[in-house]
């Protein structure tokens, strides 16, 4: 995606109904009304419609996903809106947002939550219903207003939900101008929604997420993924296979946290594919064929090609001219090197995936860096493994921002109810990636904190005491 054109754009043009001027007035005049109103229960009232709305209207708003924007499988978009909305709610309700939040009597501190204002949120066309639901529950729960701009090739389906968004607020008695969502999306128009908000989310290319971070406002975007799985030795590989495989199929693999390379141990290579190709993965090692998809995935040898994004395996394979069962879940390509060495070693938004084997533990994590330093670093890595001290090392070592451990990475590192990871659409690479944080975005990035610091009157510790070894 190119770079957000630096030229302006008139208010008649900004969405086909009103100017941007007037989308930021009405929810300049909601968020205040909204702020100085609503208390706790009708904050929580208003996030649990909006997750409540998409739960039970999963199925009509993933057919709508995957007719308009031509990607991902119906099935899954239909699991992920009710997964994010029920695990979304689950973490938020019973939270704090509103006044005092906390009170540290050993430290004298009282913490006071606040809006940030007008969030301004960019949502990727993979993600065309679940993202402005996360974003939207947490700008709510922070009491804030928020404007999303949708990908142009998801803008129907975005102005649905926000509508279903409105209609529920209304009926709290709310003011519907809360939620907001441009309705002819441009690159220029979606500069000048970061540029007026308060605080801006972005999840989308590495140009928007740039864009977003040279606003000029504070802002939290996301990298590119591109999660290597390491297969520890000795554990059931028919179990991390078909976790691996649910994985990488998932929504035809546009997920950012979906598996990307397998790292398997060279002693028992052979068994675990077997593994694999039990559990639906097709394996080619053909050198021939492995560049048929190299160059149908990558067809200039640097960034995907937008015809694979989201599609099936049997469409990709087609479009390779390689021949497939027709019940296959995922194409797994033997690598042909690491890093650098093979173009298949980067995000491949799609189910497929490279295979490599490795020799010692070491090897494996030093395979895992060199994919991520390739592309993806600060996102996630995966592993299945038995051994507490691997487990750990990955974490120490590697530099991701999660490691996910014994399931599927593309549904667990944006949290679930299997994993503590904090429910969101929204996962933060860190400074590897460019990104203000590196964590998974939550609702508590989206407000304010004052902190009433009260005088400590108890004993002052001496210098000696503070010095002491």
């Amino acid at each position: 995606m190119s770079v957000l054109s630096l030229a302006p754009t008139s208010d008649s043009e900004a969405t086909g109904q009103v100017s941007m001027s007037q989308m930021f007035e009405k929810a300049r005049a909601a968020q205040k009304e909204f702020e100085e109103t609503a208390d706790q229960a009708l904050v929580d009232a208003a996030v649990r419609a909006l997750g409540q709305v998409v739960y039970n209207r999963a199925e009509e708003l993933a057919q709508m996903a995957v007719d308009e924007s031509g990607m991902g499988v119906y099935t899954d978009k239909v699991a992920k809106c009710k997964g994010k909305s029920k695990t979304i709610w689950n973490s938020l309700k019973g939270k704090k947002s509103v006044g005092i939040i906390e009170v540290d009597e050993a430290a004298g501190i009282i913490k006071v939550a606040k809006p940030k204002g007008v969030v301004g949120a960019v949502t990727p066309v993979t993600n065309p219903v679940v993202t402005p639901l996360c974003n939207s529950m947490f700008a709510l729960k922070g009491k804030n207003a928020i404007i999303i701009t949708p990908h142009p090739r998801a803008a129907k389906v975005n102005k649905y939900v926000i509508d279903l968004f409105r209609a529920e607020l209304k009926k709290l008695g709310l003011p519907e101008d809360l939620i907001q969502t441009v309705e002819r999306p441009s690159l220029d128009i979606t500069k000048q929604v970061m540029q007026n908000a308060d605080v801006v989310v972005a999840t989308g290319g590495a140009a928007m997420v740039k864009a977003a971070y040279a606003s000029g406002k504070p802002a939290f975007g996301v990298g590119p993924g591109n999660v290597p799985v390491i297969v520890d030795r000795g554990i059931d590989y028919d179990r991390a296979a078909a976790d691996i495989i649910a994985g990488r199929m998932f929504d035809n693999g546009i997920i950012c946290s979906g598996e990307q390379s397998l790292i398997a141990p060279k002693d028992d290579f052979d068994q675990i594919i077997r593994a694999f190709e039990k559990n639906g993965a097709f394996y080619i090692e053909d050198p021939e064929q492995v560049q048929k998809f190299a160059d149908t995935i990558f067809p200039d040898g640097g960034a995907i090609s937008r015809d694979v994004v989201g599609q099936s395996v049997q469409q990709i394979a087609a479009m390779a001219g390689v021949e497939v069962p027709q019940d296959t879940k995922i194409i797994l390509l033997k690598a042909r090197g690491v890093g650098r060495e093979d173009v298949l070693c980067k995000e491949k938004m799609c189910p497929v995936m490279v295979a490599i084997p490795y020799d010692t533990f070491d090897e494996a994590m030093s395979i895992a860096r060199s994919n991520l330093f390739y592309e993806g670093k600060g996102h996630t890595a995966a592993i299945h493994s038995a051994n507490d001290e691997n487990i750990r090392r990955v974490g120490e070592v590697l530099p991701v921002s999660r490691v996910v451990v014994n399931q599927p990475s593309s549904t667990g590192a944006g949290g679930n109810l299997m994993n503590g990871f904090s429910p969101t659409t929204t996962l933060g690479c860190g400074s590897w990636g460019n990104n203000s944080i590196s964590e998974n975005l939550n609702f508590t990035h989206l407000i304010n904190v004052s902190q009433i610091g009260l005088r400590n009157e108890g004993p002052i510790p001496t210098d000696e005491a503070i010095w002491a070894e």
